[in-house]
């Protein structure tokens, strides 16, 4: 198999630098060209016809979404977003991006996006160009959103208000919140269960509280959340408490100042 043509886009130099760096080491790829910034990226695209493409969301002028909005009419590569914020996550995915790496990069992380777009270009026509057809009808407003927000900012799409982002080891895990089961307080950090898994997630009860359906999830103690649906058994407790059994197994707490959300829900 030939090498896969690649350009990077990122107008930060270090970055820029750093990335060409670790790419040198995979035989599979071949790093022809680099860029600043997005519009000189669209320019000599059509001329280089890349393969691959890493390229940063948050750029001045044109920031990542814009870029691939400016080149689905011309020419689409397969691409690896590369940036510092992870509140795209899902709209990279939704796009149908290789990967979503997250600064600083992780070589191991890096090489497994390398993987994955070696592996793509291995399948078929019609897997290779399957990259191309979700960009045309959402990736207007993807782009718009990004130049009107700041990160931090950002209000959830309809999508991101359904599901937890995770960042661990550079990887986001995508959690619907339907899979939670339960989750306890450790200051400002939350202790997500899910499905058998514990993810560890920098927000305070109060914030998760308020991304979360309250018709599925109640606080049941200072430091407790539940999803209701999990519940198999209530226990009460003599001095006013009760104990919930849930359907993996864990006993949980109800204490007596919460006492009231659970009657009301299964009253």
């Amino acid at each position: 198999m030939s090498k896969l043509k690649t350009i990077i886009v990122d107008d930060e130099p270090l970055a820029l630098k750093y990335l060409r760096s670790v790419l040198a080491d995979f035989s599979d790829i071949e790093v022809v060209a680099d860029f600043r910034n997005g519009r000189e990226a669209v320019l000599a695209a059509s001329q280089i016809n890349p393969d691959l493409m890493f390229l940063d969301i948050q750029m001045p002028g044109m920031n990542g979404f814009e870029v691939i909005k400016a080149l689905q009419a011309d020419v689409m590569p397969m691409v690896i977003f590369v940036t510092a914020f992870d509140q795209y996550a899902l709209d990279a995915f939704d796009l149908h991006a290789v990967d979503y790496l997250l600064k600083p990069l992780d070589p191991e992380r890096v090489a497994r996006a390398v993987k994955r777009a070696v592996d793509r270009s291995q399948g078929n026509q019609n897997q290779s160009q399957s990259h191309k057809a979700p960009l045309i009808g959402a990736i207007g407003a993807i782009a718009q959103r990004v130049n009107l927000e700041t990160p931090t900012d950002e209000p959830a799409s309809e999508s991101i208000k359904n599901k937890l982002l995770v960042r661990d080891s550079g990887v986001v895990k995508v959690i619907p919140f339907d899979d939670i089961d339960w989750v306890d307080a450790a200051g400002d950090y939350m202790c997500v269960h899910a499905l058998g898994e514990t993810h560890i997630i920098r927000i305070t009860l109060g914030e998760l509280m308020g991304k979360l359906d309250d018709k599925l999830f109640v606080r049941i103690h200072r430091s407790t959340i539940v999803n209701v649906q999990r519940v198999v058994s209530i226990t009460p407790l003599p001095k006013g408490g009760s104990l919930l059994e849930l359907s993996a197994g864990e006993t949980l707490k109800v204490s007596r100042n919460y006492r009231e959300s659970i009657r009301n829900l299964f009253s």
